[in-house]
């Protein structure tokens, strides 16, 4: 169908062109001297035949053009498809607004060719402009509607805080934690999930690996986001958009986060980093989790089992039952023992908590 639908198309192509051009051809190479070659139907259907003809050299190749333009576009986002058309709509209304005042100068080349220029050039300006941007348009986009809806009134700082409160973006690495079903769970977290597409795909890679540890974790990581989606009372979104021109995943969350002024939702520590640098609000899971923890202050006195060596010389490391990691000076004698000691210092970062203490023995020796 396609293929015959092409084909009429050049033949009405051909036929117009042959009706303007051909007669005066066929009259200035003197091509006979019969009148009724010079008439324009004739060059009409001259023309139509001709390129009727030529068809059947390039209309296959031709229609997998258009097919593979058609297949593209299918694939395409429906806002990238959107913010690239109407980058080339600007483009081709500038290029129009240019060559209104060179026609206006009547002078034959820049009145003629110069026009068709900046409409093929701006027109495709506009179109990369509209499809590389368009994070960034939709960004602007959601901040006018938000202050359109305003109807005029101003917000103070707590309103807005409030709103940018509202938007929490994933990471891959608090997806495969876990613990982020639970914090919704129990209504710590509100506001609507936002979970990018480049980290679902990164999800899933891990889930396809042919490593045995990371395909666990990616497929739990799968579960954890099927469980928030469909078993909790939170407001979930898939973000389909993606910044093509960044490579890393990370970097990708950092500019999201700034395009649609919301919070990053991890428990990586570099990541952490990064975003406290760009000025990146984040939700750090692993200060959740320590601010949680019981308050251990210098001097208090608690019973712990040394369980293995420490990296300092006479060093023994034990753990508390949420994981926390105390060093115990001199302890290595007191592996595999229970014993009470007396905590000297508390060293608490966004990597987690450590506590230093030493034997209460030694102290009552001292």
């Amino acid at each position: 169908m396609l293929r015959r639908v092409l084909q009429l198309f050049i033949i009405i192509v051909g036929g117009a062109v042959g009706f303007i051009f051909i007669p005066d051809l066929l009259e200035l190479l003197n091509v006979g001297n019969a009148q009724w070659l010079e008439s324009p139907y004739v060059g009409a259907l001259i023309g139509a035949l001709i390129l009727f003809i030529a068809t059947y050299w390039f209309t296959d190749d031709l229609v997998g053009l258009i097919r593979l333009v058609e297949e593209s576009l299918v694939k395409a986002p429906v806002t990238d498809l959107l913010f690239g058309t109407m980058g080339l709509i600007v483009g081709l209304i500038v290029a129009f607004l240019i060559g209104l005042p060179l026609d206006a100068l009547g002078i034959p080349v820049l009145s003629t060719y110069l026009p068709l220029f900046a409409t093929f050039f701006l027109g495709y300006l506009g179109f990369q402009v509209g499809f590389k941007k368009r994070d960034e348009l939709m960004g602007l986009t959601a901040i006018s509607s938000r202050l359109g809806s305003r109807d005029g009134k101003r917000k103070d700082d707590e309103d807005e805080k409030v709103h940018k409160g509202s938007i929490k973006i994933l990471d891959t690495s608090v997806i495969i934690d876990g613990r982020i079903a639970d914090i919704c769970q129990t209504g710590f977290l509100d506001g609507t999930l936002i979970i990018p597409e480049f980290v679902l795909e990164e999800l899933q890679h891990i889930a396809d690996s042919s490593d045995v540890l990371k395909r666990n974790r990616g497929r739990r990581g799968l579960d954890i986001l099927n469980k928030i989606q469909k078993e909790l009372p939170i407001n979930v979104e898939i973000y389909e958009g993606d910044f093509e021109e960044i490579q890393e995943v990370d970097s990708k969350l950092v500019k999201l986060a700034k395009v649609i002024d919301g919070y990053v939702v991890t428990n990586d520590f570099n990541l952490n980093k990064v975003c406290d640098l760009q000025g990146v609000s984040v939700l750090n899971i692993n200060d959740l989790a320590n601010a949680v923890k019981p308050v251990v202050l210098p001097g208090e006195e608690m019973a712990v089992q040394v369980i293995k060596d420490g990296k300092e010389q006479n060093q023994g490391v034990a753990y508390l039952d949420d994981g926390t990691m105390i060093v115990v000076e001199d302890g290595r004698n007191y592996i595999g023992k229970q014993i009470e000691v007396i905590v000297t210092s508390v060293l608490q970062t966004s990597a987690g908590r450590m506590i230093f203490a030493k034997p209460k023995l030694m102290e009552k020796a001292l």
